[in-house]
């Protein structure tokens, strides 16, 4: 049963990231602007989860930190939303992807801010590879496009800002533990609401879809990707391995360059796919925990004797 469930987890977990990267390609054919497609991600998926929350009958947390924590946390994840659209906009589904992957070295140097968390050496390393492997994909970028610097920053502080999101959500739950549909309810109502002055302003006269195609490919960005891609990784995540899910969760920024430059026609050459496979190894290594110093050393010396007297 175990193999079994395991099994389940590890194909839920790709086909949550592959479907996450098939998102990108629908923003870069609907013609929206970026916060407009924020806001109604957010929008379809709140009406959603909160009927999910109803027929469930979860109810919303008693601790009113929790609530402003979650709407917080939608906040953080609507300018994440956002600023991937527009950096999809400027250099293409793959990059942005791969560039908002990047969060978690702001998950990591927020750790270490708030949460008193230590950086391993080999996090840290993973950082310099990452900063070699932008640079690797970068530079053949800016020779041709005149949106890559605006793409490149949009692409890295969206990553910034879904840290940001994640860290609310587990600020959260320290608050009070909250249900998930309620939790994604609020972090959904918290992002619509976040997108409507911005969405005005930058995106005025491209807010609407234009077609019933378009309507269509807006239900179905802020269904499934947003519910469905959602629920298949908050399912497999818990029941794999971290170093498993670390390296299974870059199927996402890959689905979304081989989109990029096999339908889409992104140009890509060999300094840049080999920039994207370090900056990919090193979000794997990233992505590694290490374990307690007292834990490691119980294990080594408990192999150690184990080897020493059997």
């Amino acid at each position: 049963m175990a193999i079994a469930s395991s099994r389940s987890a590890l194909i839920g977990l790709i086909i949550g990231c592959i479907i996450f990267g098939l998102g990108s390609l629908i923003v870069a054919h609907v013609d929206i602007g970026g916060w407009a497609m924020s806001f109604w991600r957010l929008t379809i998926s709140g009406v959603i989860f909160t009927v999910l929350a109803k027929m469930t009958a979860q109810k919303l947390p008693r601790a009113r930190r929790a609530i402003i924590f979650a709407l917080l946390s939608g906040v953080f994840l609507g300018l994440d939303l956002a600023l991937w659209h527009e950096s999809i906009y400027a250099v293409g589904p793959g990059i942005s992807t791969l560039l908002n992957s990047l969060q978690i070295f702001f998950l990591a140097a927020i750790g270490f801010l708030i949460f008193n968390e230590r950086q391993s050496i080999v996090q840290l390393l993973s950082l310099v590879l990452a900063m070699f492997g932008v640079a690797m994909i970068g530079s053949p970028e800016f020779a041709h496009n005149s949106e890559a610097t605006w793409g490149f920053i949009a692409g890295i502080v969206s990553g910034g800002m879904l840290a940001a999101s994640m860290t609310f959500i587990r600020k959260t739950h320290d608050a009070e533990p909250t249900p998930i549909f309620v939790l994604m309810q609020l972090i959904s109502i918290g992002g619509g609401l976040a997108m409507v002055i911005p969405m005005l302003v930058f995106d005025m006269g491209n807010i609407m879809p234009n077609t019933w195609s378009e309507l269509g490919w807006v239900l179905v960005y802020g269904a499934v990707m947003q519910c469905l891609a959602w629920g298949l990784i908050a399912y497999s995540i818990p029941k794999l391995s971290l170093a498993l899910t670390g390296l299974l969760l870059l199927t996402e920024p890959i689905a979304a360059l081989i989109i990029d430059y096999s339908w889409l026609d992104k140009p890509i050459n060999s300094l840049q796919w080999a920039g994207a496979l370090l900056t990919m190894f090193a979000i794997y290594l990233g992505s590694l925990k290490p374990k307690p110093r007292a834990l490691r050393r119980y294990r080594f010396f408990s192999r150690f004797y184990k080897h020493r007297y059997k």
